[in-house]
């Protein structure tokens, strides 16, 4: 199994808990994982099969009505690597049981409503995998950092995420918030590389740079956002970023973790299966 891989459960090593500091915090390390690049390749490729099996029994129970659902928030700075967990990791699962959304700037009908309006209307329905490319967290970051909200909003809205969530988790969600964890020199080069090829211009955006000078600002805005929202219904993981391998793989597992601690099963049939059998074969 794909946990022999693990000298450690990564779900604890990776929690935002009680007193977590990003800023003490390594963007390089593998928590829970001593081995190298071509070892990971071979955990997640195992981890996929274990994945993909789990999401298959949650999307059956949908199909007869049980309220399980899961909900993926992927939250990190530029570069970070969110659209590989995407590609790498989500990707392993059957795309019929997927919601995928990547939240963008709010249009202005949005915007005539609270901030929690727009995603109420995308969370994953039962037996659905959902993934938040970016999330209501866009508005304590991002609108802390530009100052879009007075203070007093944006504590508003902190309260507002954690009954939302809460109110998820009691209708059968599982929430996974991951923040991806990557330094400010791993940016830096992941930025350049796409200025060097012609197939990675297009990823390149000049807004990129810009961000990236409120750098210092994003990283005690995201300090915030996990002292006022990382709860034990829906605690955040900090996923050490600068390695790509890993990050995924630990996302993988969260995942995983999440899913079978919602004691999935295939669901039982409502017809007699050795009659189908004879009717088949008499057909």
């Amino acid at each position: 199994m794909y946990e022999t891989f693990w000298t450690t459960d990564p779900v604890k090593l990776l929690r935002a808990g009680d007193g977590f500091t990003l800023s003490e915090t390594a963007t390089d390390a593998r928590p829970g994982f001593d081995r190298g690049k071509k070892q990971a390749a071979a955990a997640l490729t195992e981890g996929s099969a274990a994945l993909r099996e789990l999401q298959e029994k949650l999307f059956a129970a949908g199909t007869v009505g049980e309220r399980k659902q899961v909900l993926l928030v992927l939250q990190a700075m530029d570069t970070a690597g969110k659209g590989g967990i995407v590609s790498h990791v989500v990707r392993a699962v059957d795309p019929n049981g997927v919601k995928y959304v990547a939240f963008k700037a709010p249009t202005p009908v949005e915007l005539a409503h609270d901030f929690l309006w727009r995603v109420a209307k995308r969370v994953p329905a039962a037996g659905e995998f959902g993934v938040f490319d970016r999330s209501h967290y866009e508005d304590v970051l991002i609108a802390r950092v530009h100052e879009l909200a007075p203070p007093k909003e944006i504590e508003r809205r902190y309260d507002a995420i954690n009954r939302f969530e809460r109110e998820l988790v009691e209708t059968g969600t599982a929430i996974v918030k991951v923040m991806l964890h990557i330094s400010k020199d791993e940016q830096k080069k992941r930025l350049a590389s796409r200025l060097e090829r012609d197939d990675k211009h297009w990823k390149y955006n000049p807004a990129d740079v810009d961000e990236r000078m409120r750098w210092d600002d994003y990283q005690t805005a995201f300090q915030r956002m996990f002292e006022r929202t990382s709860t034990d219904v829906a605690p955040w993981y900090v996923v050490p970023a600068d390695r790509k391998w890993y990050a995924r793989l630990a996302v993988q597992h969260l995942l995983i973790d999440a899913l079978q601690g919602m004691d999935l099963d295939w669901p039982e049939v409502d017809y007699d299966i050795e009659k189908e059998k004879k009717r088949l074969a008499a057909s």
